[in-house]
């Protein structure tokens, strides 16, 4: 097989600021990040489509594994379809809550509050279900192996954490598990995985979250 020669053009758009505007930039990122926090209790408030095209075209621009792009996300609005999505939802949260964690998980998640009701996944305007895809399908119909999956898809999802936010709304990330039941109500190929459900909106006008801190730079960097 013939390997395509790399073609490469410059680097477009590249701004460079002064040490002092970088250290501003940085310091005004961080106070505004820093207010993200994951929400459980959303409005039903409608959010423009326009937004969350957005937001989703700047998770697209992700670093990931040979430019494979291994991503799928799924926009879920349909009131028919986020109620199979919670019932089923609830069903593998019941069982994990019930038997099927260790005690040891349970103690990690008590300071959260969290349980097997899950009222987002139908109260929340968007329900994006993140898909990661193992490998593409050809124009001859062949197999095409992605490469880094997990890794680049866990960045696209970052950034659009991180990009809802900064269009300020809110958001959660949901792991039902098994999730198996996504790719089956939502009808996606084979070739998909769902990674994670983002529940997104507006918070709830008295909307409530776990009085948590997070770790300090020494506790989370080394600088050799």
């Amino acid at each position: 097989m013939e390997t395509q020669k790399p073609k490469f053009i410059p680097l477009p758009n590249h701004t460079e600021f002064s040490p002092a505007q970088m250290q501003k930039r940085a310091a005004d990122f961080y106070e505004d990040i820093k207010r993200r926090r994951t929400v459980r209790d959303f409005s039903d408030r409608p959010v423009p489509k326009e937004i969350i095209e957005k937001c989703l075209l700047a998770a697209g621009t992700a670093p990931n594994g040979a430019n494979k792009q291994p991503w799928h996300f799924v926009v879920v609005t349909d009131p028919e379809i986020k109620k199979k999505i919670r019932d089923a939802a609830e069903k593998e949260e019941e069982a994990f809550y019930n038997g099927r964690a260790p005690d040891e998980w349970l103690e990690a998640l008590a300071p959260l509050g969290t349980n097997a009701s899950k009222p987002f996944l139908e109260t929340a305007p968007y329900l994006i279900v993140i898909f990661a895809q193992s490998h593409e399908l050809t124009a001859d119909n062949m197999k095409s192996k992605n490469y880094y999956v997990q890794e680049s898809v866990g960045i696209a999802t970052g950034i659009l954490i991180t990009a809802i936010h900064h269009a300020g709304l809110v958001s959660l990330t949901h792991t039902p598990s098994p999730m198996r039941f996504l790719g089956k109500v939502l009808k996606r190929p084979a070739n998909e995985r769902a990674y994670l459900i983002l529940v997104v909106g507006y918070p709830e006008e008295n909307a409530k979250v776990p009085d948590i801190s997070k770790k300090s730079l020494k506790e989370i960097a080394t600088f050799l």
